[in-house]
């Protein structure tokens, strides 16, 4: 008579520790899934009604304005001229230059645009800078992405010819 040398039981992977309890708790796990359905119903309610969008930063006069052009090379770099086509920078690594380049390059392939068309970007008396594509709805706040990315935006200007 033979006698298995391995006499451990085989793993069975449950969703229960050896000692019943449930990892995460079945109330826990409700409310989570609940809120997902609560928050879903609240926007399908304020996009079906038509309710008014509330963060859309007040309108201000236009300071300034300014023509570029944002031609994507790859994933990191990017090259920025000015509405005539002059060069104004060519970066290896764009930064939040290069994001705000691929948001306008997806948006433009999604209406069917040329992605290297110009794009405006406006200074408010309130001190906002935006980026504001005039064919399609895009449009990118620079201000809220912080000082050091609305600052990288500034710098680019300072070399846009008037």
């Amino acid at each position: 008579m033979t006698t298995d040398p391995n006499m451990q039981k085989p793993f069975q992977p449950g969703f229960k520790r050896a000692d019943n309890n449930d990892m995460i708790p079945a109330v826990l796990v409700r409310a989570m899934f609940g809120l997902a359905a609560i928050s879903l119903a609240l926007v399908a309610f304020a996009s079906f009604t038509g309710r008014e969008r509330a963060a859309i930063p007040p309108p201000a006069p236009v300071v300034q304005s300014w023509s570029i052009r944002l031609v994507g090379n790859d994933a990191q770099s990017v090259t920025v001229l000015d509405a005539g086509g002059n060069l104004i920078a060519d970066m290896d690594h764009g930064g939040f230059v290069t994001v705000i380049q691929n948001g306008l390059m997806t948006m433009r392939r999604r209406h069917g645009i040329d992605p290297t068309l110009p794009l405006d970007i406006v200074q408010f008396e309130n001190g906002r800078l935006a980026a504001i594509d005039p064919l399609t709805d895009y449009r990118v706040e620079l201000t809220q992405f912080g000082r050091d990315n609305q600052a990288a935006f500034e710098r680019l200007l300072a070399e846009v010819p008037q």
